[in-house]
């Protein structure tokens, strides 16, 4: 029905088309985007419902098709906004009944109860589908506490299934979606099992801007991460670092917990703060690695 509307308007049905033209329809789901372009930065194109011009519930935040975040008011969509995000990966979540996966080799529907990762019925690799996010990929909710026995269980369950070398027979396209499924398998599970890479990738997933390389503003962080490099540089000897190392696991687990409660109650800001503390402790810990 979008798609309708979209191509009434002469204003943007040349930058749909190439949009279309472009996509790639070898992939194993079948669902609707909405192209990238400059004109939609432009607020005067969209009457101000443009919820359901998008074929979207009123109040719904939309993700286009290359990672742009659109918020729930259109008059807000400007580079210069907070609440306008663009993002490499950002993952949207599909209800069910939008979702129509098949096998791209042998056309059997896919058991919509787990990640579409792997066909069950002709045993084989499926491309990847960017859409499904890391929790999902091992049947985990958006949740900050893991459980990693269980994180470590599921991955090696996939890899008996994704790792390249058990297609090695096989055609150069599933050859091709077998080093990409391991690949980022591997990339979901080293992140969801390292405190800091699962409280960013939370943050992440709810639209959150994380500078990742921001430099230290707070005195009172900056004052302790000097005094905590001072101690480090002068430590004698491995019982002297591994007492530093001891406090800076306190210090982790502090705020980790304290991010935690954060994302919890939706407190962004409290936990952006709570990732910077954990980033220059998880620094320091690895020069002290590198000494011992």
């Amino acid at each position: 029905m979008w798609k309708k509307k979209l191509y009434s308007s002469s204003q943007i049905s040349a930058i749909l088309s190439r949009s279309v033209a472009s996509t790639n329809f070898s992939s194993s789901i079948s669902i609707s985007h909405c192209c990238n372009s400059s004109i939609f930065n432009s607020s005067s194109l969209f009457p101000s419902s443009s919820s359901s011009f998008f074929g979207r519930a009123q109040g719904k935040p939309f993700h286009s098709g290359r990672g742009l975040f659109f918020p729930t008011s259109i008059s807000n969509l400007t580079r210069d906004n907070a609440s306008f995000l663009r993002y490499e990966n950002l993952f949207c979540s599909l209800s069910k009944s939008d979702e129509k996966y098949h096998c791209w080799n042998c056309g059997a529907n896919a058991d919509n109860s787990t990640p579409f990762l792997f066909c069950e019925a002709c045993r084989s690799v499926q491309p990847v589908n960017e859409s499904t996010d890391y929790f999902q990929i091992f049947g985990l909710g958006r949740e900050y506490k893991v459980k990693v026995e269980e994180l470590e269980k599921k991955y090696k369950d996939w890899q008996k299934k994704l790792h390249p070398d058990l297609v090695h027979s096989k055609s150069q396209r599933e050859r091709e979606y077998a080093a990409e499924q391991s690949a980022r398998v591997i990339d979901a599970y080293r992140t969801l099992t390292d405190p800091l890479s699962r409280a960013i990738y939370l943050v992440k997933l709810e639209g959150v801007l994380v500078d990742e390389e921001e430099r230290i503003t707070d005195p009172e962080l900056l004052a302790e991460v000097m005094e905590l490099r001072e101690a480090v540089d002068e430590a004698e000897g491995t019982r002297a670092l591994n007492e530093i190392q001891v406090q800076l696991q306190e210090k982790l687990r502090y705020w980790s917990n304290s991010f935690e409660d954060a994302y919890l109650n939706k407190n962004y800001e409290d936990a952006l703060a709570s990732i910077r503390r954990m980033t220059y402790y998880k620094r320091t810990n690895e020069e002290i690695v590198k000494k011992l």
